[in-house]
């Protein structure tokens, strides 16, 4: 190389030398913190026994969904007492006593709230400060959860209608109770809308629900859920037995058949 080329060379030299010893001296910035995804907390479901619920949120929020738990032969002994329960609300899919026989009981010894078809919720005689009517479409909040108010197809008397719930909570997670439904084409829209994450699915079969086949064809048609808990079965004869449950979701390792009393967290 020629003198004057080294000249002429020799600016671009000085910054290729630069960034080399700028790149292998120490840092002097601030480290910027590892990224991590979220960690969502845990969703706590105890079943109580046909279709009662205890559903705590990450955040410690308790929702009491359909109390009969002193008449129902599935309740355990130990949780029928109903001066334990202190939960934020009581959600009321619908006015039938073995959903509602001891909303009003639990209510006036905690000061729940209780969250249910405007109509029948004015029947209860309780105060106004208690009293959270909601009709489809409707969404409350109750501490750290929101609750949106659905269809259902059943009966409800003698005011009202029936509903069912989705929970949606922080992390945006979301928990569908169905009520005493049977399947209908608005479940596409309950999907679009809120793509529950755990459904607690009535399956009972008898006279008066869906069975367990229809169940299962209601999630395979509508739903993506991650977690299936089947309820309101093998409560009274007439209705589908765990085994009977188990048969119609085989294979589907979404199933979570649960014991009344017991707990779980999702």
């Amino acid at each position: 190389m020629t003198r004057r080329s080294f000249r002429a060379a020799a600016p671009a030299l000085g910054l290729a030398l630069a960034a080399t010893l700028a790149l292998a001296a120490p840092s002097t910035a601030a480290p910027r913190p590892p990224r991590h995804k979220a960690r969502a907390g845990k969703i706590t479901v105890t079943w109580l026994g046909h279709a009662a619920f205890l559903v705590t949120s990450p955040g410690g929020t308790q929702l009491l969904v359909d109390p009969f738990l002193r008449q129902d032969p599935a309740t355990p002994d130990s949780l029928k007492d109903t001066s334990r329960y202190h939960p934020a609300a009581i959600l009321v899919t619908h006015s039938h006593s073995d959903h509602t026989a001891d909303v009003k009981a639990i209510a006036l010894a905690s000061g729940a709230k209780v969250v249910g078809a405007f109509d029948w919720a004015q029947t209860l005689g309780l105060p106004d400060s208690q009293l959270v009517g909601v009709n489809v479409g409707g969404t409350v909040k109750v501490g750290d959860v929101t609750i949106h108010a659905v269809p259902a197809m059943h009966g409800s008397v003698p005011d009202g209608r029936p509903l069912g719930f989705v929970l949606e909570f922080k992390d945006g997670r979301r928990l569908y109770d169905t009520g005493d439904t049977w399947i209908f084409g608005d479940m596409s829209l309950i999907q679009q809308l809120y793509h529950p994450n755990i459904i607690l699915l009535c399956v009972g079969g008898g006279p008066y629900t869906e069975d367990p086949r229809t169940a299962a064809l209601a999630v395979r048609k509508f739903f993506r859920p991650s977690v299936i808990v089947p309820m309101h079965y093998a409560t009274f004869p007439g209705l589908a037995t765990t085994a009977e449950v188990r048969a119609a979701f085989r294979g589907d390792r979404r199933l979570q058949v649960m014991t009344p009393g017991e707990t779980r967290q999702f």
